[in-house]
C-alpha cells in the first residue's frame, strides 16, 4: 500500500495533494517552490532567492522523512525562463552533490503563485 506524508513544517496548503508518497522502495515528492513556510507566499520575486528557498523546503521535507539529498534518484526542474538556467543550476549544485541525480529541466508557461522555478523528485528508499 502506498504511504503519504504532508509535512507539518511546510506551508499548510488547502490544495488536495500530499508532499510525499511512497510505494515500495520508491518515493515521490510533489512540486516544491520557494514558498515561505508560514503564509505560503513566495519568498521573493528573485529567482535565486526562490531557488534557495525551494531547495531548503525540499531538505525540510526530506528531514521529516529521515532522508537526505543522497536518496534523490531523479529531479525535474521546471523554470519559466531559460535565461535563469545558470542561476538555478549553480544553486542546485550547492545543494546536491556528485554523483548528481538524473535530471530533466523544462521551461513552462507558468508555475504556482507565479513562481520562477519548481522541483519534484523521485527517491530511492
Amino acid at each position: 500500500m502506498p504511504q503519504h506524508h504532508f509535512s507539518p513544517r511546510l506551508h499548510q496548503s488547502t490544495a488536495p495533494f500530499s508532499h510525499f508518497a511512497r510505494h515500495g522502495d520508491i518515493g515521490y515528492t510533489a512540486g516544491i517552490i520557494g514558498q515561505r513556510t508560514d503564509d505560503g507566499s513566495l519568498v521573493s520575486d528573485d529567482v535565486a532567492e526562490q531557488c534557495e528557498a525551494m531547495m531548503s523546503n525540499l531538505k525540510t521535507l526530506l528531514a521529516d522523512l529521515k532522508l537526505d539529498p543522497s536518496h534523490i534518484l531523479r529531479t525535474t526542474i521546471y523554470l519559466t525562463d531559460y535565461a535563469d538556467f545558470e542561476t538555478i543550476n549553480a544553486i542546485y549544485a550547492e545543494h546536491l552533490h556528485q554523483p548528481y541525480p538524473v535530471r530533466t529541466t523544462v521551461q513552462v508557461a507558468g508555475l504556482p503563485l507565479g513562481a520562477k522555478v519548481q522541483i519534484d523528485t523521485v527517491l530511492g528508499l
